[in-house]
């Protein structure tokens, strides 16, 4: 464990002193530096960690992650104390055959989430602290996929997969076999057409707050689901928490906004406290910051030129979580 925490320091010096580069981790401990993500994912070995600082980078399309990474930058959130701001992925990422028990941490990323490819497997993948377009599993091969604390701003799809969702801001899902969607909140009312349910079968739904269900209403094609204790208005699944009519989502919660918003808080007024077992601060809970579990630059200084010995001097302060 100490071996890995200095190493991690070591990343955030070394990413101090050359602003944006990025630090790749091996898993024998071994780091490098690189300008781009792309070249920072074509240079990685397999089970090697990159390290994103904030501020932005930029991904095409035709990088393919064909191996296991993880991906971790310090937060979405522009808020947080890191004194680089939010790590911002412009682009799409593409999880495909080979990057199984890969992980996407702490990110903004403008596009989608791709995982998997026609009939190819990606298993064990983790989601955590990102705020992403959309997820798209692409079939039924990539199993045990875990999606926990994020925003997803858009519609998601599974591929006939088993996800496990939860504690999720986010909107509409589709296409999930023998999946667990806990303590969510669906709350995309931008999306405009649809279920907010497509597709799903063998599934377990428990413990979400529907905000929005969609202009076609909750459920569509789904099959043998297992609901209960989803808080809505209306009625739906077993031990329903049906709102009595004349309550808005502004008496339910503490701020809530529309769509999928960081500005949102979700924390309960008094009177709903009673029910902390739903929503996302029930079962794992929610990291409001969405602060990736790695060491973080709170400010720093950096020389405008080397002293007469020919040294830069560069001053940084590190917070971890």
């Amino acid at each position: 464990m100490k071996r890995s925490i200095f190493s991690v320091l070591a990343c955030i010096l070394a990413v101090a002193a050359w602003a944006q580069n990025i630090a790749v981790v091996s898993p024998g401990n071994e780091t490098k530096l690189y300008r781009t993500l792309g070249e920072a994912i074509y240079g990685a070995k397999d089970g090697s960690v990159i390290y994103l600082p904030g501020g932005g980078f930029t991904i095409p399309d035709t990088v393919k992650i064909n191996k296991r990474l993880t991906i971790m930058g310090v937060s979405h959130r522009g808020t947080v104390d890191n004194a680089d701001g939010a790590t911002i992925i412009s682009g799409n990422l593409f999880f495909e055959e080979g990057s199984s028990s890969s992980a996407l941490m702490g990110v903004y990323l403008t596009g989608n989430l791709n995982i998997g490819s026609d009939g190819s497997a990606v298993r064990d993948f983790v989601l955590r602290y990102c705020n992403v377009n959309s997820v798209k599993v692409n079939n039924s091969l990539c199993t045990d996929i875990t999606v926990n604390q994020n925003y997803i701003r858009k519609y998601s799809q599974f591929g006939n997969s088993n996800p496990k969702i939860t504690n999720n801001i986010l909107g509409p899902l589709s296409y999930i076999v023998g999946g667990d969607i806990s303590n969510n909140i669906f709350t995309d009312k931008t999306y405009s057409s649809g279920s907010l349910f497509f597709r799903i079968a063998d599934s377990s739904i428990t413990n979400n707050i529907i905000v929005y269900g969609g202009s076609y209403g909750i459920v569509e094609y789904c099959e043998t689901l297992f609901t209960s204790r989803n808080m809505l208005f209306g009625e739906w699944g077993d031990e329903c928490i049906n709102l009595p009519d004349g309550t808005t989502w502004d008496d339910v919660f503490k701020d809530p906004n529309p769509g999928v918003s960081i500005r949102s808080n979700f924390e309960f007024e008094d009177a709903y406290k009673k029910y902390s077992d739903v929503g996302i601060y029930g079962g794992t809970g929610f990291n409001d910051d969405q602060l990736a579990p790695i060491p973080r630059i709170v400010s720093k200084k950096v020389a405008e030129r080397t002293d007469g010995s020919g040294k830069l001097k560069i001053e940084v302060t590190v917070k971890a979580n």
